[in-house]
C-alpha cells in the first residue's frame, strides 16, 4: 500500500548546547517520508524547493527509497528555519523563519500519489492541506498534524481541516490551547468533538496519548527513554511519518483503535532515532530491524 505525504521541505540552521550546522535537510515532509519509508516500500512526497536545495539531500531520499517525483523545483529560495536549543531540550528559540518558495505554493499531487490509499497532512499551512485534501479521492485514511501559528492565525481553516481527517497528531502546549482546557485527557476528547475520529497527543520524553472513538478507548504510549538527546526538531514528524508507514506497510488502510496502538508504539520509538543527531542523520540510517530491536526494549521496561 502507498502514502502520501504533503508538507514543508526545509533547510534548518539549528544551534544546540554540543554544536551548530548549517543547511540541514529540515521539513515537516522530510522527516515524514524517510520515517515511513523504513516500513513502507511506496512513500510518495509532496512539496516544494528553492535553487538553494542542496542535490545531496534529494538524492539521499530517493536513496532511502522515498518518491521524489512530487517535490517542485521553483527559482526561489528554499523555506529556511533557524533556531536555537538549551541544556533542557524542551526549550527552544526560534530566530529566523523564511517562508520564501512556500509563501504562494499548491500542492500537486502525481497520479501514482493521488491513488495512495494513507495521506498525511504534514505540519503546514490548513490551506495547503485543504488543497492536498482534494486531490486526495483515493484515501481511506488521512492524517494531520498541526502547531500553535496555524491554531492561531488560521483556526477557522484549521476547523476545515479537522472535519475532514480521521486522524490528529499534535502536541501537548498544542492540544491544550486548541480544545480550551489545561486538562489533557479533556482536551483529546474535545479534539475528537472537532471532527477526527482518533486523537494522538505527543508529550515529548513523556510518551503520547492515543484517544479512540469509544469512551474507553485509550493507549498511554511511553517514550523510548534516552540517555541523551542531542537535536529533537524533527521528533514529531518522524512519528507521524512512522505511524503512517507501519499501517502501509501491514495493510492497514482503515485501521481500527487496536491498529493505532501498534501504529502510536512503532511511530514513538522511530522518533527516538531522530533525537540522537543533527537533523536525519540518524533517521535516514534506521532499519526496520533497528525498529525492532528497540521496540523490544521498551515493551521489557513497559511490561508489568
Amino acid at each position: 500500500m502507498s502514502v502520501v505525504i504533503t508538507g514543508t521541505v526545509a533547510l534548518d540552521h539549528v544551534k544546540t548546547p554540543q554544536a551548530y550546522q548549517e543547511n540541514l535537510l529540515g521539513g515537516s515532509a522530510s522527516y515524514a517520508s524517510l520515517a515511513a519509508a523504513v516500513f513502507s516500500k511506496e512513500v510518495h512526497l509532496v512539496g516544494i524547493i528553492g535553487k538553494d536545495f542542496p542535490a545531496a539531500h534529494l538524492a539521499m531520499l530517493e536513496g532511502r527509497g522515498v518518491k521524489i517525483d512530487g517535490v517542485e523545483h521553483t527559482g526561489g529560495e528554499t523555506f529556511t528555519w533557524s533556531g536555537e536549543y538549551f541544556t533542557d531540550m524542551n526549550q527552544r528559540t526560534t530566530h529566523k523563519v523564511g517562508l520564501n518558495v512556500l509563501e504562494n505554493w499548491v500542492p500537486k499531487l502525481s497520479g501514482a500519489a493521488a491513488e495512495a490509499k494513507i495521506a498525511v497532512l504534514a505540519n503546514m499551512s490548513p490551506d495547503n492541506q485543504l488543497q492536498t485534501l482534494e486531490q486526495c479521492g483515493a484515501a481511506t485514511f488521512v492524517a494531520a498534524d498541526t502547531m500553535d501559528l496555524w491554531i492561531e492565525i488560521a483556526n477557522e481553516r484549521l476547523h476545515e481541516v479537522m472535519k475532514k481527517i480521521d486522524l490528529l497528531v499534535i502536541n501537548e502546549s498544542e492540544a491544550k490551547e486548541f480544545a480550551g482546557t489545561t486538562n489533557l485527557v479533556e482536551a483529546g476528547r474535545k479534539l475528537q468533538a472537532k471532527g477526527p475520529r482518533f486523537v494522538v497527543v505527543k508529550r515529548g520524553e513523556h510518551g503520547s496519548f492515543l484517544f479512540g472513538e469509544k469512551e474507553e478507548e485509550f493507549f498511554a504510549c511511553s517514550a523510548y527513554p534516552l540517555s541523551s538527546v542531542f537535536d529533537p526538531t524533527g521528533a514529531g514528524d518522524s512519528f507521524l511519518g512512522g505511524m503512517a508507514g507501519w499501517l502501509s506497510a501491514n495493510g492497514k488502510t482503515e485501521p481500527t483503535f487496536e491498529d493505532l496502538r501498534t501504529a502510536v508504539v512503532h511511530g514513538s520509538v522511530l522518533a527516538s532515532y531522530t533525537c540522537e543527531a543533527f537533523s536525519t542523520h540518524r533517521l535516514q540510517e534506521v532499519t526496520e530491524a533497528d525498529v525492532a530491536a528497540r521496540l523490544a526494549e521498551l515493551r521489557g521496561y513497559t511490561a508489568f
